[in-house]
């Protein structure tokens, strides 16, 4: 199952285990059991003087293995193997079970310990997404340090009877005490403040103490990121504040065309945005949103911002880089039947659909990548395009017509995803599309079971609105050097009018930003 050079690195992760532990594993005959028993041997080989295995568990799912300290009450549990995208939890949930201390602030950590009641959460996930491992890692970190978390990783596709009568269409999804939590990315900083009812307040008295800033950045991805490094090169006070830091690029798959790095993905590429930053002397204030921001003539020579938990921060210039979001194609059914049929994240969710018809709404190259993706996984891919002829790349294009089994609707204007079932009533998920025909008015529906929406970006300007200028697409405008219409706030990055919407551009106007609000105060004290 583990090639040698994966055998030689997890040995030599191990070697980090410090306290003894114990995995029981729950079997049966079938083959994902054999190949589950297969990886657990392999790992207890690598350090059987501190991890012992035991297969006479009674657990209902089969194959699955809880690992377990030994003296401890914890309570954690893989129910199918958790390779993929998953092996990095699995050590991690190794190493931790086994007293190596997680990258995790120590705040954080004493948050977990402090939580109280029960916690019974179930995670499901699939190998092939990149979003999942950040809410595995956090939950099992939980389940680790406090024994009132109870936390189950479930493997969809092992699991496929009980994803289906979850009706679970999205992953990560996460159930509490058999309700959903939540689904999509979260940090463990995230969940546990969901938990934490008095986490807001205490962090909006800690935020608003801190001193003014000289530069404050509001976004985390590529150009808040650069910006924050180019000013604190500068020798000048600097502060992040993010909702998440790296943005959108924490939900990109793959990233081949930021110049000398010939490939990686989203989630490591803003783990590396985020290191570079903490690298100076950066003040990074993560899980924050920003609700209002208050010119220095209105404040009283500083800007200010507002946060949503009440807290307030201040500066002498304001760098704005929160980016963009997916954009909703706002028809019915498509807010109802989100994460129940309704998908933005073909390699997240793509594997949960295998073998069933879906459709893919958009026709540049985001919208036919995912079709191609997602044909070699469904039964049948419509793809469903506004415009008179498809927007992508001819390369693509071809690719997608030469498939077998995927449909293409042009001049197509979709008008509405259903849920109806046979007997005209409401099955809680996606059973179709209807799209009209655009050059004769004609109205067709499609029966399928998932919907994927490829329509591109939106910027996160709603928070602006009536402060600064904006497009009239929703963008800050900005001159050559990043400015904007008030004195001392500039902007970077997708949420501008600067053209073509790249993470290299990003990330270069996010420089020029910082270097402007660097001239600026030098000019302006």
């Amino acid at each position: 199952m583990l090639d040698d050079t994966l055998k030689a690195q997890l040995a030599a992760y191990l070697e980090r285990v410090t306290q003894p532990f114990e995995i029981t594993a729950s079997l049966s005959d079938s083959d994902n059991s054999n190949e589950m028993l297969a990886l657990l041997q392999t790992i207890t080989s690598l350090r059987s003087d501190k991890i012992t295995l035991n297969t006479d568990g009674h657990d209902a799912r089969k194959p699955s293995f809880t690992l377990r300290r030994a003296g401890s009450e914890t309570s954690l549990r893989f129910a199918g193997s958790p390779l993929g995208h998953e092996f990095t939890s699995l050590v991690l949930a190794l190493l931790w079970t086994g007293g190596h201390p997680p990258k995790v602030e120590a705040d954080v950590i004493e948050q977990i310990k402090d939580l109280d009641g029960d916690f019974n959460f179930e995670v499901y996930m699939s190998l092939s997404c990149h979003n999942c491992p950040d809410v595995v890692q956090a939950l099992s970190l939980m389940a680790i340090f406090n024994p009132k978390v109870k936390t189950t990783v479930i493997e969809g596709g092992a699991f496929q009877e009980e994803v289906t009568r979850r009706e679970i269409m999205a992953v990560p999804m996460v159930f509490l005490n058999g309700e959903v939590f939540g689904s999509g990315r979260m940090t463990v900083e995230e969940i546990v403040a969901k938990l934490d009812t008095g986490a807001a307040l205490r962090d909006a008295a800690k935020l608003s103490a801190k001193e003014a800033y000289d530069v404050l950045i509001i976004g985390g991805g590529p150009a808040g990121a650069a910006a924050a490094v180019y000013a604190a090169r500068k020798g000048i006070r600097t502060g992040v504040v993010a909702e998440r830091f790296g943005g959108q690029t924490n939900d990109t798959l793959a990233i081949e065309n930021y110049i000398s790095v010939l490939e990686t993905d989203g989630p490591k590429f803003a783990m590396a945005l985020e290191a570079h930053a903490r690298a100076y002397d950066v003040d990074i204030m993560n899980l924050q949103r920003v609700d209002k921001l208050i010119p220095a003539d209105q404040s009283g020579g500083l800007i200010e911002v507002t946060l949503a938990n009440g807290g307030t921060l201040k500066s002498k210039t304001v760098i704005i880089s929160t980016g963009a979001r997916w954009r909703n194609v706002n028809v019915p059914g498509e807010a109802a039947y989100r994460n129940k049929g309704v998908a933005y994240c073909p390699h997240c969710d793509g594997p949960l659909f295998k073998g069933k018809r879906v459709a893919v709404i958009g026709g540049g190259n985001s919208g036919v990548e995912a079709a191609i993706d997602l044909a070699g996984l469904v039964a049948h891919v419509t793809l469903v395009e506004f415009a008179e002829q498809l927007k992508a790349d001819a390369v693509l294009v071809n690719k997608l017509k030469s498939l077998p089994n995927v449909e293409i609707h042009t001049n197509a204007q979709t008008t509405e995803i259903t849920g109806l079932d046979t007997n005209g009533q409401d099955s809680g998920k996606v059973t179709g599309l209807r799209y009209k025909d655009r050059a004769t008015g004609d109205e067709h529906h499609v029966a399928l079971e998932g919907v994927f929406v490829q329509i591109g970006l939106v910027p996160n300007t709603e928070w602006l609105k009536g402060t600064l200028a904006l497009s009239q697409h929703g963008e800050v405008i900005v001159d050559a050097k990043g400015a904007t219409n008030l004195p001392g706030v500039f902007a970077a990055g997708d949420v501008t009018t600067v053209p073509y919407k790249q993470i290299v551009i990003a990330a270069g106007d996010g420089a020029k930003a910082a270097l402007s609000a660097f001239d600026h105060l030098m000019r302006h004290g």
